[in-house]
């Protein structure tokens, strides 16, 4: 994450806090940045350093009739600003601002096998009151781990999977001989 995008992320942020605009301006920056990862064609037209700053801000007022004022002036900002290429990246930052300020923990769920959605809200449930926070969870299957789970919120990771312990143990081995 660089500190550019931290910057703008935070705010747009406080700006829509601010503004009482929070949820629209999340519901449409999401749809934005959906429709910049679908279309290759606007990918290139935002990533094309030949294209002036200010064309694109112009083409992006067009692409936004309609839209949250706050937010076209936010993209015309960051295309203003030679940053437009990188809203992809601003996006993912904000929402993690935003899950921070709404006490919401994102993480990954992996499992050996397929669990079922009952099975999955209870290990999210005990999550939730372990941490205090409301937990969103992306579910992943690895056969590799054999059994038990892996938990992975940021830099922060919980194995408690079979392969995850016997590795634990081989190092122990390897390290009292």
């Amino acid at each position: 994450m660089a500190v550019a995008h931290r910057v703008y992320a935070e705010a747009l942020l406080e700006a829509a806090k601010k503004g009482k605009r929070l949820d629209k301006v999340r519901k449409e920056f999401e749809e934005f940045v959906t429709a910049v990862e679908a279309s290759d064609e606007l990918r290139r037209f935002l990533h094309n350093p030949q294209i002036d700053p200010h064309t694109k801000g112009e083409a992006l007022q067009d692409l936004l009739a309609g839209a949250d004022e706050l937010l076209v002036n936010f993209l015309r900002l960051l295309a203003d600003k030679n940053r437009i290429a990188e809203v992809v990246q601003v996006y993912e930052e904000w929402g993690r601002l935003l899950a921070r300020e709404e006490h919401v923990l994102e993480l990954e769920l992996t499992t050996a096998v397929e669990r079922s959605e009952k099975e999955a809200a209870r290990v999210v449930k005990q999550i939730e009151e372990a941490s205090g926070r409301s937990v969103e969870a992306t579910r992943t299957v690895d056969p590799d781990l054999i059994g038990g789970l892996v938990v992975q919120a940021g830099s922060l990771r919980l194995d408690a999977s079979v392969r995850g312990r016997l590795e634990q143990l081989r190092e122990e081995l390897i390290t009292a001989t």
